[in-house]
């Protein structure tokens, strides 16, 4: 499968399915829902942190060879990652090498002194560098701490500061010594040879060095790419990189994809004109009024990653576990949440779901309620549901449950199906795009060109019907909403979707 071509699906395993009723997500739960992923057609899946971690989210690993034992065992995500395979479905995990647990035994032992055997694979500063250094830390779209050192010992003449960017329970690796960079290889060559995943997604991709050295930052993803290529040529390496467009591109050069946060939050303004003011959270450059100019960030962009490497291949979402559920982020309203979908999967990139969006699932930080569990069916009968927390958000009375919406020709789920089945075709997950042009600012309407097969892309943007003249001579593809075609004059009902193709 070219990854090209692939409909990635995000999952918290802590939430997804639960296989033995102790109430947290397991592995033999994702492994039992995979006939569901292949319904839906999906074809890769992306899991949060699996690895033993003190905490509920597990992004503060303290065993890189395991799995944490609510989810299962090593065994059980084998058994998992062959079934996914069988049913063409390609597996990759979070790998979070920016920092460790506070609880790893290399910490524990490298905070017992200046001697220990693994002081050097974490960073430290004496008081009088910890005091200039803290003046400069600012909140970011991935952290809102604003201490990233924090001491160790009792006596302040003794003490020594250790640097944790996001907070003190999550010491960073000093990836300047040659010995953790052999280890994070030696991990992750463990993962894609011996257990057989096919690749990664890397955590706060953007914080291996300080901001001022993010050459240095460019150079280490280069190296660990060619690493990982070296036991899986075809190993798949997408970074987190919160930043605008032009600032990510250097990244590139190590990875097969970058999430693009600039279309993500844009997506959500076309939609929506509350989300405008969210733009500056993630450090959108565009701030965008018009939803025309979602084309202009794609073709404008574009050339400064393929400039770092000419593979790369953009990965375009809605939400992730990181930010607001985009049927929250859209009030809740259904036709919203409908034509976000209809804009993202028929626009390019690799589309990443997050687990439940496509049943409309809501959440609002703190990141608990984001990441609420998912509703398989009504809860007398599922069985597969997770107790870890009460939802706040997604509960039986909001969110009609999985098994529903299947049966359902008008539920968000069918329309997902819908999507997922014409993002796949090769036109729109391989094909340019083009701006059409239009008078009216409220429909936004694109081409998308492959060879010899073309599509005309609409979507009305307002809440008023709309009606636009268009070229002849095409066939309809997929429709939601009230759409109707009266010789060469197209009439959009209030955010409707249409996409036409060559016969």
């Amino acid at each position: 499968m070219s990854y090209t071509q692939a409909i990635f699906y995000e999952i918290f395993v802590q939430s997804f399915a639960d296989s033995n009723g102790d109430g947290i997500g397991d592995i033999n739960g994702m492994t039992a829902k995979l006939d569901y992923l292949q319904e839906l057609g999906i074809t890769a899946v992306w899991l949060m942190p699996i690895c033993p971690s003190p905490s509920y989210h597990k992004y503060d690993v303290t065993n890189y060879y395991s799995v944490h034992p609510d989810y299962g065992t090593l065994d059980d995500f084998k058994n998992f990652v062959h079934h996914a395979h069988a049913r063409g479905i390609k597996v990759i995990i979070d790998f979070v090498i920016n920092h460790t647990s506070s609880q790893h035994p290399w910490f524990l032992n490298a905070r017992t002194g200046i001697h220990a055997k693994y002081r050097d694979y974490y960073i430290w500063a004496d008081k009088e560098h910890v005091a200039e250094q803290i003046a400069k830390k600012e909140t970011s779209a991935n952290s809102d701490n604003i201490r990233q050192w924090h001491r160790v010992g009792t006596k302040e003449s003794t003490a020594q500061y250790y640097y944790g960017f996001f907070n003190s329970d999550m010491p960073d690796l000093n990836h300047d010594n040659p010995a953790v960079r052999n280890e994070v290889y030696a991990i992750g060559k463990f993962w894609l040879s011996e257990v057989g995943v096919d690749g990664f997604r890397m955590d706060a991709a953007k914080h291996i060095f300080p901001d001022d050295r993010a050459a240095d930052t460019h150079a280490f993803w280069k190296a660990f790419r060619a690493q990982m290529q070296s036991v899986k040529p075809d190993a798949y390496l997408i970074g987190e990189v919160w930043s605008d467009a032009r600032s990510a591109s250097p990244y590139a050069a190590g990875f097969s994809s970058l999430f693009n946060f600039d279309l993500a939050q844009s997506i959500l303004e076309s939609v929506d004109k509350r989300q405008q003011k969210a733009a500056a959270v993630v450090g959108n450059s565009y701030k965008i009024s018009e939803g025309q100019r979602l084309v202009d960030i794609i073709n404008e962009s574009a050339p400064w990653f393929k400039a770092h490497n000419e593979h790369f291949a953009e990965a375009s979402f809605l939400s992730n576990h990181d930010q607001n559920r985009t049927a929250s982020a859209l009030g809740g309203k259904a036709d919203k949440i409908k034509l976000a979908a209809c804009i993202l999967f028929t626009l390019p990139g690799i589309p990443f779901i997050y687990y439940g969006e496509e049943l409309g699932m809501l959440g609002i930080k703190p990141d608990e309620h984001i990441r609420e569990p998912m509703l398989w069916d009504e809860i007398e009968r599922d069985t597969y549901r997770t107790r870890w927390t009460t939802p706040r958000y997604s509960t039986d009375e909001t969110v009609v449950p999985a098994t529903q919406q299947m049966t359902d020709s008008n539920s968000m789920y069918s329309l997902y199906k819908q999507l997922i089945a014409l993002k796949k075709t090769a036109l729109f997950s391989l094909g340019a795009i083009e701006s059409l042009p239009l008078t009216g600012g409220n429909i936004l309407a694109f081409s998308r060109r492959l060879g010899e097969m073309h599509a005309l892309v609409y979507h009305n943007l307002s809440a008023k019907k709309t009606s636009i003249t268009i070229p002849v001579g095409y066939r309809e593809a997929f429709v939601r909403g009230k759409v109707k075609i009266s010789d060469d004059v197209l009439t959009l009902g209030a955010r409707a979707s249409l996409v036409l193709t060559t016969p």
